[in-house]
């Protein structure tokens, strides 16, 4: 009687794992990416002065875009999102940017707040090439920082792989998305199941622009090991701000924000000093 009892309970249990691990790889998208699909105009976020403007993608799908001038000699950045919300919930940054006399073009990744199609990573990178063909438009690599929070931290440093501008900023970002993914299910095998694995940790090796990385030392969505582990990756010249205390996407803090534009600044000032020194 009590092995059968156990046999039936091993049955259950790998029946539970085999059905976790199909609901996982199923379901993964929906996991992954969190849009808020409300379309709201800047203006009716709060932000005067910002434009909204439609971008279209080499796959024919129409993303949304926020933009806002520089103030003379300032740089514009290239922003990427996380995978939860949407533009409205980054007014808050968006209004640090401005109040520094930075500009900035970020975009809702397809399937977000009024962008058209569904997410998916070789989709979000088509967002991001039109995003940062659109920043070209108007302004040179040298005025052009790419800044990725949490998944965007991905996109942003593939786009540095492949593209020119002045810096790359990485808030709270990580190796891989399957690193994450592990470091949460690591009794599933999701290594082998995930669809889109962001791997920041091949990509950073072809990054040859300044890096700054900042990461809260309490991180509880991305641990700031992965962060660091990626920082390691890294060519110089490179930076990395630890929070204490800080949690997930730590870029926007009162204390954190100055320290970031600090470096920016003097990141972007630094080709100058050289010539002027020759």
């Amino acid at each position: 009687m009590a092995l059968a009892l156990l046999k039936w309970a091993l049955l259950a249990t790998v029946c539970v794992y085999v059905l976790a691990a199909a609901g996982l790889g199923l379901f993964q998208r929906r996991l992954l990416y969190l849009p808020d699909t409300r379309h709201i105009p800047p203006h009716e976020a709060g932000l005067d002065g910002v434009e909204e403007l439609p971008l279209a993608t080499a796959d024919g799908e129409t993303i949304v875009a926020w933009r806002a001038p520089p103030r003379e000699g300032r740089p514009v950045l290239l922003y990427f999102h996380g995978n939860a919300g949407g533009l409205v919930d980054r007014v808050a940054r968006f209004r640090n940017f401005i109040g520094e006399g930075y500009g900035f073009l970020a975009i809702a990744y397809r399937g977000y707040a009024g962008s058209s199609g569904t997410p998916t990573q070789d989709g979000l990178m088509r967002d991001a090439e039109a995003a940062y063909d659109a920043a070209r438009e108007a302004y040179a690599p040298a005025r052009i920082v790419i800044v990725g929070e949490s998944l965007g931290s991905g996109v942003a440093t593939r786009l540095a792989a492949r593209r020119e501008a002045a810096a790359l900023v990485l808030d709270s970002p990580f190796t891989s998305a399957a690193d994450v993914a592990a470091s949460r299910y690591g009794f599933l095998p999701v290594r082998w199941l995930m669809l889109d694995h962001f791997r920041s940790d091949l990509a950073i090796r072809n990054v040859h622009m300044p890096v700054l990385i900042v990461h809260g030392d309490q991180d509880g969505v991305v641990p700031i090991a992965l962060g660091r582990r990626l920082f390691e990756l890294a060519n110089e010249p490179k930076s990395f701000i630890r929070v204490p205390g800080g949690q997930h996407l730590v870029v926007g803090l009162a204390n954190v924000f100055p320290r970031v534009a600090r470096w920016v600044d003097a990141t972007l000032a630094a080709p100058r000093r050289m010539e002027a020194s020759d």
